[in-house]
């Protein structure tokens, strides 16, 4: 059954991303569900539509979050989600990512063009210059995620971020518009 969507931000050869709305409650709690073993223990998107309520208002409501949905453009499906977290503007104009795929979604290059739209966006429209991506060393997959996006590994912090009932170790990963401008003109 093909999806209605909302206004699209940018979309690519395969995907879109658009804003979370609370009408995408149903659909996104039900992968979210679906997805437990793809993203325990790095990750925990709501589940219910109560969680996804008020975790879809700041991401809504909130000036410093911007969520994104992603969406398969074949079947306008929800393929994962990226959100940039804590943007601080003025002289740092920084924001920190977060993000996941759905299950039936995960290892088909989805995510990677949906990351390149949103830096595109994040760089552009939001006129952010810097990008952090924080990855607990064993999540590969972030890890390459990151990587391949061109994001560059800045260090290393003992008990950053409390996540599924501990203090996490991460890895900072970091893109700035300078390095986008340089990877564009064929630099390194």
């Amino acid at each position: 059954m093909p999806h209605t969507r909302p206004a699209t931000l940018a979309e690519g050869p395969r995907v879109g991303i658009r804003p979370y709305t609370y009408a995408d409650a149903a659909e996104f709690t039900a992968l979210a569900r679906e997805s437990g073993a793809l993203h325990r223990p790095w990750l925990f998107p709501p589940t219910t539509d109560e969680t996804y309520a008020a975790y879809a208002r700041v991401l809504i409501e909130d000036p410093t979050k911007a969520g994104f949905l992603v969406y398969d453009r074949a079947d306008g499906a929800l393929a994962g989600f990226i959100n940039i977290n804590n943007i601080v503007e003025g002289g740092f104009r920084c924001g920190a990512l977060g993000y996941g795929a759905f299950a039936h979604a995960a290892g088909r290059g989805f995510m990677g063009e949906a990351l390149g739209l949103v830096v595109g966006h994040a760089f552009g429209e939001l006129r952010l210059h810097r990008l952090e991506i924080n990855v607990q060393p064993r999540n590969t997959a972030s890890i390459a995620l990151a990587r391949r996006a061109g994001f560059r590994l800045e260090g290393f912090s003992p008990r950053f971020l409390f996540i599924d009932g501990g203090w996490r170790d991460h890895q900072r990963w970091a893109l700035t518009t300078e390095m986008t401008e340089m990877t564009a003109a064929g630099g390194h």
